[in-house]
């Protein structure tokens, strides 16, 4: 599938696929949405719930590496160790991480991001005292982990597009895999998304969005 790259409002680049008419990131800002939906509504926050150290994420859709770079970062800066998964069937390729420009706007060496797609597939790479990361190409279809995970990532393509990554049937999965009390955050504010999380047994919130985007979706695992 043929990829474009256009600078967002905050000027981070993104990637465009003009086939579906969707991109990896708002348009109104890349950083600005990854720090506000994952980061600050999501790491943060489950860090306010518990005070431990060290924390499992699973992402879904790893794709241009900027959640996990960002991540990373908070990890050292926090001393937090973190052991991230990131799932994707269709990766980003290096030539292509490498027109993105976020190690610049986040004052941040460029070499740290490129090791995030360097990493080889399937094997777990330490990347720094806090940070480790294991890359899984595979279809969010095919995910079965169980009670593995305080935190997700669900960063898939928009349900216009690929609605079947919104459904129970994934939320399921994404249930299952995350521990007691773990939280999951997405940029969506869908209807038909929170309706499913719901479904299979989470409790939702719906919080701010980042600029542009009027809402999102917050959800805990209970018991």
């Amino acid at each position: 599938m043929k990829r474009e790259f256009f600078t967002t409002g905050d000027g981070s680049v993104t990637i465009h696929l003009p086939e579906w008419n969707e991109q990896y990131h708002s348009k109104h800002g890349a950083i600005n949405e990854a720090v506000h939906v994952f980061i600050e509504s999501g790491l943060q926050y489950f860090l306010q719930q518990r005070s431990i150290k060290n924390i499992s994420i699973l992402e879904i859709g790893f794709g241009t590496g900027l959640n996990a770079l960002l991540t990373q970062i908070f990890s050292e800066e926090k001393q937090l160790s973190v052991h991230y998964t990131g799932v994707e069937a269709y990766p980003v390729a290096l030539c292509e991480a490498s027109k993105l420009n976020y190690p610049k706007l986040l004052n941040t060496p460029e070499a740290k991001f490129l090791k995030l797609h360097e990493a080889i597939w399937h094997k777990p790479a330490s990347l720094s005292e806090n940070f480790y990361l294991t890359k899984r190409e595979q279809f969010f279809s095919e995910i079965e982990d169980k009670e593995c995970f305080h935190l997700i990532y669900f960063d898939a393509f928009g349900a216009r597009v690929q609605p079947e990554l919104w459904t129970e049937t994934i939320f399921s999965k994404m249930y299952r895999a995350l521990k007691k009390n773990g939280v999951l955050v997405t940029y969506s504010a869908k209807g038909s998304v929170r309706r499913a999380l719901q479904s299979v047994g989470f409790n939702v919130e719906r919080l701010p969005g980042p600029p542009g985007k009027r809402e999102m979706l917050r959800a805990i695992k209970g018991d």
